[in-house]
């Protein structure tokens, strides 16, 4: 994995930001890793208590995460049956270079952002060890990211991710609302058919192993 010394690291309520943690020979490699991960766990369109979410989503690792109209919940198998693939071997060696002190992730989200997508302001609590940390990688087109509180509400600030960008939540901003605006759908030539790919790693269940 090409992780090098980024130029800018800009701290934003507590989130990390790693500007271009990986140069875009590492990006290129990710994107048909994670290619290999969709051909075995297609991609879906998550549904909610609200409706279809506009993201589209995969997973790879131990679990997955899911949602239906029963809810959030993270599961061992595709919502269309399978196992999940195993986390690329290159995803983990960019969160031990990034959080090496760090239990190793066992889960893998893959979200894919077309033209017109977004995510609302979320927090990340589904899983069962709230202090470890979670890690975001963005790929392809720019992304509005906003950061809000632990708490719902209140004022929020913003920042565009660029393809190669990491995003670290731990701490006290581990709970922190965050979310996607809008992306600027064709602003990277990463991917072909234009997008944004965000990558999230984390610890989902308790008990998983020692620090890589």
């Amino acid at each position: 994995m090409s992780l090098f010394e980024t130029s800018e690291r800009i701290d934003i309520r507590g989130v990390e930001v790693l500007r271009g943690a990986l140069d875009r020979l590492a990006q290129e490699a990710l994107v048909e890793d994670l290619r290999a991960v969709a051909r075995v766990a297609p991609f879906f369109h998550p549904e909610t208590r609200r409706g279809q979410m506009s993201v589209r989503m995969t997973s790879a690792g131990a679990v997955g995460w899911v949602s239906d109209r029963k809810g959030y919940r993270y599961a061992p198998r595709h919502p269309a049956g399978g196992d999940w693939p195993a986390i690329p071997p290159r995803l983990t060696e960019l969160w031990a270079g990034v959080l090496p002190d760090a239990a190793a992730p066992d889960t893998c989200l893959v979200n894919y952002y077309g033209e017109g997508a977004r995510m609302g302001l979320h927090q990340d609590k589904d899983e069962a060890d709230l202090s470890l940390p979670v890690l975001s990688l963005s790929l392809g087109d720019e992304a509005l990211f906003r950061i809000g509180n632990v708490e719902r509400g209140g004022c929020t600030e913003s920042v565009w991710l660029r393809s190669g960008d990491v995003a670290i939540l731990s701490g006290a901003a581990r709970l922190v609302h965050h979310g996607i605006d809008r992306i600027r759908f064709g602003s990277s030539d990463l991917l072909p058919q234009g997008g944004r790919i965000n990558v999230t790693m984390r610890v989902a269940r308790s008990g998983q192993g020692a620090a890589p």
